[in-house]
């Protein structure tokens, strides 16, 4: 990618960097109540990783 990264591309990158984080930790006694342990990015919808799958953006 270039070095300079036009501000509309810079902020779908930005939006896509977003979608791959876990969820939020308070999320998992929300789903499954207190006493289970999960991971909380089992329920996170979209998992992207630069190394994997490469977005369009």
């Amino acid at each position: 990618m270039a070095r300079y990264k036009h501000p509309s591309r810079k902020k779908r990158l930005a939006k896509k960097a977003k979608l791959t984080k876990w969820a939020p930790f308070w999320s998992v006694p929300k789903i499954y109540g207190k006493t289970r342990r999960v991971h909380p990015g089992r329920h996170t919808k979209l998992k992207r990783s630069w190394r994997r799958t490469k977005s369009k953006a």
